[in-house]
Protein backbone atom coordinates (compact mmCIF):
# COMPACT_ATOMS: atom_id res chain seq x y z
CA UNK A 1 0.00 0.00 0.00
CA UNK A 2 1.20 3.50 -0.60
CA UNK A 3 1.26 5.82 2.36
CA UNK A 4 -2.11 7.39 2.87
CA UNK A 5 -3.66 6.49 -0.50
CA UNK A 6 -4.68 2.89 0.16
CA UNK A 7 -3.53 1.87 -3.35
CA UNK A 8 -1.61 -1.36 -3.82
CA UNK A 9 1.97 -0.86 -5.02
CA UNK A 10 2.89 -3.45 -7.64
CA UNK A 11 6.27 -5.15 -7.71
CA UNK A 12 7.08 -3.30 -10.92
CA UNK A 13 6.31 0.02 -9.18
CA UNK A 14 8.45 -0.99 -6.22
CA UNK A 15 11.32 -1.92 -8.51
CA UNK A 16 11.12 1.31 -10.48
CA UNK A 17 10.73 3.64 -7.49
CA UNK A 18 12.90 1.89 -4.89
CA UNK A 19 16.18 3.72 -5.61
CA UNK A 20 14.55 7.17 -5.41
CA UNK A 21 12.04 6.51 -2.62
CA UNK A 22 13.58 4.77 0.43
CA UNK A 23 10.22 5.00 2.23
CA UNK A 24 8.94 2.27 -0.12
CA UNK A 25 11.35 -0.18 1.45
CA UNK A 26 8.89 -0.62 4.31
CA UNK A 27 6.51 -2.12 1.75
CA UNK A 28 9.24 -4.46 0.49
CA UNK A 29 9.93 -5.61 4.04
CA UNK A 30 6.27 -6.08 4.92
CA UNK A 31 5.57 -7.94 1.71
CA UNK A 32 8.50 -10.38 1.71
CA UNK A 33 9.98 -10.77 5.18
CA UNK A 34 7.89 -13.83 6.09
CA UNK A 35 8.81 -15.67 2.88
CA UNK A 36 12.52 -14.90 3.28
CA UNK A 37 12.41 -15.94 6.93
CA UNK A 38 10.67 -19.26 6.10
CA UNK A 39 13.27 -20.01 3.43
CA UNK A 40 16.22 -19.29 5.71
CA UNK A 41 14.61 -21.05 8.70
CA UNK A 42 14.28 -24.16 6.57
CA UNK A 43 18.06 -24.10 6.11
CA UNK A 44 19.32 -22.85 9.47
CA UNK A 45 18.19 -22.62 13.07
CA UNK A 46 15.43 -20.16 14.00
CA UNK A 47 17.66 -17.55 15.65
CA UNK A 48 20.15 -17.52 12.78
CA UNK A 49 17.25 -17.40 10.33
CA UNK A 50 15.87 -14.33 12.05
CA UNK A 51 19.28 -12.68 11.92
CA UNK A 52 19.90 -13.57 8.28
CA UNK A 53 16.40 -12.55 7.20
CA UNK A 54 16.92 -9.17 8.87
CA UNK A 55 20.39 -8.89 7.33
CA UNK A 56 18.89 -9.69 3.93
CA UNK A 57 16.72 -6.58 4.13
CA UNK A 58 19.58 -4.48 5.48
CA UNK A 59 21.77 -5.51 2.53
CA UNK A 60 18.89 -4.94 0.11
CA UNK A 61 18.22 -1.49 1.54
CA UNK A 62 21.89 -0.56 1.30
CA UNK A 63 22.05 -1.86 -2.28
CA UNK A 64 18.67 -0.63 -3.48
CA UNK A 65 20.41 1.70 -5.94
CA UNK A 66 21.97 -1.33 -7.66
CA UNK A 67 18.73 -3.30 -8.06
CA UNK A 68 18.20 -4.13 -11.73
CA UNK A 69 14.53 -4.86 -12.59
CA UNK A 70 15.72 -6.41 -15.86
CA UNK A 71 17.26 -9.30 -13.89
CA UNK A 72 14.02 -10.16 -12.10
CA UNK A 73 11.50 -9.21 -9.47
CA UNK A 74 12.23 -7.71 -6.07
CA UNK A 75 11.23 -10.99 -4.39
CA UNK A 76 13.72 -12.96 -6.47
CA UNK A 77 16.46 -10.40 -5.74
CA UNK A 78 15.80 -10.81 -2.01
CA UNK A 79 16.00 -14.62 -2.27
CA UNK A 80 19.34 -14.22 -4.04
CA UNK A 81 20.68 -12.01 -1.25
CA UNK A 82 19.40 -14.45 1.38
CA UNK A 83 21.02 -17.38 -0.41
CA UNK A 84 24.35 -15.55 -0.50
CA UNK A 85 24.10 -14.81 3.22
CA UNK A 86 23.28 -18.44 3.95
CA UNK A 87 26.39 -19.39 1.97
CA UNK A 88 28.47 -17.63 4.63
CA UNK A 89 27.08 -20.14 7.10
CA UNK A 90 27.67 -23.13 4.80
CA UNK A 91 30.06 -25.00 7.06
CA UNK A 92 27.76 -24.53 10.03
CA UNK A 93 24.83 -25.73 7.92
CA UNK A 94 26.67 -28.89 6.83
CA UNK A 95 27.68 -29.60 10.44
CA UNK A 96 24.05 -29.09 11.48
CA UNK A 97 22.82 -31.66 8.93
CA UNK A 98 25.53 -34.15 9.96
CA UNK A 99 24.50 -33.73 13.60
CA UNK A 100 20.84 -34.29 12.75
CA UNK A 101 21.83 -37.46 10.92
CA UNK A 102 23.44 -38.78 14.13
CA UNK A 103 20.45 -37.97 16.36
CA UNK A 104 18.68 -41.03 17.64
CA UNK A 105 14.96 -41.16 17.05
CA UNK A 106 12.83 -40.81 20.15
CA UNK A 107 9.30 -42.16 19.82
CA UNK A 108 6.55 -39.57 19.77
CA UNK A 109 3.93 -39.66 22.51
CA UNK A 110 0.64 -38.19 21.37
CA UNK A 111 -3.00 -39.13 21.67
CA UNK A 112 -4.17 -39.07 18.09
CA UNK A 113 -3.10 -42.21 16.19
CA UNK A 114 -2.63 -40.67 12.75
CA UNK A 115 -0.51 -37.83 14.17
CA UNK A 116 1.63 -40.36 16.00
CA UNK A 117 2.21 -42.41 12.86
CA UNK A 118 3.05 -39.31 10.83
CA UNK A 119 5.34 -37.96 13.53
CA UNK A 120 7.23 -41.24 13.94
CA UNK A 121 7.63 -41.56 10.17
CA UNK A 122 8.94 -38.01 9.91
CA UNK A 123 11.32 -38.48 12.83
CA UNK A 124 12.66 -41.67 11.30
CA UNK A 125 13.17 -39.97 7.94
CA UNK A 126 14.78 -36.78 9.30
CA UNK A 127 18.27 -38.20 10.01
CA UNK A 128 18.43 -39.76 6.53
CA UNK A 129 17.21 -36.59 4.88
CA UNK A 130 19.62 -34.43 6.87
CA UNK A 131 22.51 -36.73 6.00
CA UNK A 132 21.56 -36.67 2.31
CA UNK A 133 21.26 -32.86 2.32
CA UNK A 134 24.73 -32.57 3.84
CA UNK A 135 26.10 -34.68 0.96
CA UNK A 136 24.67 -32.46 -1.78
CA UNK A 137 26.96 -29.91 -3.37
CA UNK A 138 26.36 -26.32 -2.30
CA UNK A 139 24.79 -25.52 -5.69
CA UNK A 140 22.46 -28.52 -5.57
CA UNK A 141 21.41 -27.70 -2.01
CA UNK A 142 20.77 -24.03 -2.89
CA UNK A 143 18.59 -24.92 -5.87
CA UNK A 144 16.68 -27.67 -4.06
CA UNK A 145 15.94 -25.53 -1.01
CA UNK A 146 14.99 -22.44 -3.03
CA UNK A 147 12.43 -24.59 -4.87
CA UNK A 148 11.24 -26.56 -1.82
CA UNK A 149 11.36 -23.92 0.90
CA UNK A 150 11.30 -20.68 -1.08
CA UNK A 151 8.71 -22.03 -3.52
CA UNK A 152 10.49 -20.37 -6.42
CA UNK A 153 10.19 -21.50 -10.02
CA UNK A 154 13.16 -22.40 -12.24
CA UNK A 155 13.44 -18.91 -13.76
CA UNK A 156 13.22 -17.29 -10.34
CA UNK A 157 15.90 -19.59 -8.90
CA UNK A 158 18.08 -18.84 -11.92
CA UNK A 159 17.69 -15.10 -11.37
CA UNK A 160 18.28 -15.40 -7.60
CA UNK A 161 21.50 -17.37 -8.06
CA UNK A 162 22.70 -15.73 -11.26
CA UNK A 163 22.75 -19.00 -13.22
CA UNK A 164 20.87 -20.27 -16.26
CA UNK A 165 17.53 -22.05 -15.89
CA UNK A 166 19.14 -25.08 -17.55
CA UNK A 167 21.68 -25.20 -14.74
CA UNK A 168 18.82 -24.95 -12.24
CA UNK A 169 17.13 -27.92 -13.90
CA UNK A 170 20.26 -30.06 -13.97
CA UNK A 171 21.19 -29.25 -10.35
CA UNK A 172 17.65 -29.96 -9.20
CA UNK A 173 17.61 -33.23 -11.14
CA UNK A 174 20.93 -34.34 -9.61
CA UNK A 175 19.73 -33.39 -6.11
CA UNK A 176 16.48 -35.28 -6.56
CA UNK A 177 18.33 -38.39 -7.77
CA UNK A 178 20.62 -38.26 -4.76
CA UNK A 179 17.65 -37.88 -2.41
CA UNK A 180 15.45 -40.41 -4.20
CA UNK A 181 16.62 -43.36 -2.13
CA UNK A 182 15.15 -41.69 0.97
CA UNK A 183 11.73 -41.42 -0.58
CA UNK A 184 11.43 -45.02 -1.76
CA UNK A 185 9.22 -47.33 0.28
CA UNK A 186 12.13 -49.78 0.67
CA UNK A 187 14.27 -47.13 2.36
CA UNK A 188 11.44 -46.26 4.72
CA UNK A 189 11.04 -49.93 5.72
CA UNK A 190 14.67 -50.28 6.83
Amino acid sequence: MTAGTGEQVTDADLAARLPQDPELFTEVHDRYFAAIYRYVAGRLDAQTAEDIAAETFLVAFDRRDTFDPERGEVRVWLFGIATNLVARHRRKEARHYRALARVSVAPAVEGHESRVVASVAARMLLPRLANALSRLSAGERDVLLLVALGQLGYEEVAAALGISSGTVGSRLNRARKKLNFILTPEALDE
